[in-house]
């Protein structure tokens, strides 16, 4: 699934359940010494996919250990993301030489609990999320705009090493064209609009993400390029 909303030029890796036998370097290992068996069996899981989406994008094998803010630190020439949620653990990757950031985000497709949508969210985009469940109610549209902004994080946080509130970026979205369904799945794009100064990439102030989002299969998937 991840492959379907990456770009051409990114690598993506998946999983439906964790690998037992996943082999991870020293490093990454020692990332997760003191954790719980399941936290283990998760983080291992990742790296797996790390490392596979790595492989299929051709960069040399190497280890992806843990940032101080626990974000993950891909080898040279790399840039990437990785997301868990029940019952899926995902890796993408790209080459920095042709993407300055990359970001992945899972949920399962449920709605978000109560409250939370008043938190990450600004008067706009509830506004916009009332329009699109009118038009494609099938969708926990949500859920789907909170992903984005944890796929914006994940691409933000390696280019500025700093902190993105959720209501520091607002998105737009663009569903797929075709006829209004409640089979619970779609896909389409999204714009996130940085309201605060962006990172500098390729010589340019980087003023906002765009992203892809996809819904099948009861998870709701996005990924961001920068």
């Amino acid at each position: 699934m991840i492959e379907r909303i990456l770009p051409a030029g990114a690598a993506g890796a998946e999983e439906y359940a964790d690998v037992p036998d996943a082999r991870l370097h020293p490093v990454e290992l020692a990332a997760v010494a003191g954790a719980s068996e399941s936290r283990r069996r998760v983080f291992g899981t990742g790296r797996h996919c790390a490392h596979r989406a790595l492989e299929r994008l051709g960069v040399p094998a190497g280890p992806v250990p843990v940032g101080g803010s626990g974000e993950p630190l891909w080898p040279a020439g790399a840039v990437g993301a990785i997301t868990h949620c029940a019952g899926y653990r995902a890796a993408a990757a790209a080459r920095s030489a042709e993407l300055a950031g990359l970001g992945i985000d899972a949920e399962p497709h449920v709605p978000l609990p109560a409250g939370v949508l008043e938190a990450v969210t600004l008067p706009h985009e509830r506004g916009q999320l009332r329009e699109l469940g009118g038009s494609r109610p099938g969708l926990h549209w949500d859920t789907v705009l909170f992903s984005a902004k944890e796929s914006v994080y994940k691409a933000w946080f390696p280019l500025t090493g700093r902190w993105l509130d959720f209501t520091q970026a607002e998105l737009r979205f663009r569903p797929e064209p075709g006829p209004a369904t409640a089979t619970g799945e779609g896909e389409g794009r999204f714009r996130a609009r940085l309201l605060v100064p962006g990172p500098v990439a390729g010589g340019r102030t980087v003023r906002h993400f765009d992203g892809r989002w996809l819904v099948a299969d009861g998870l709701v998937i996005t990924a961001v390029t920068v």
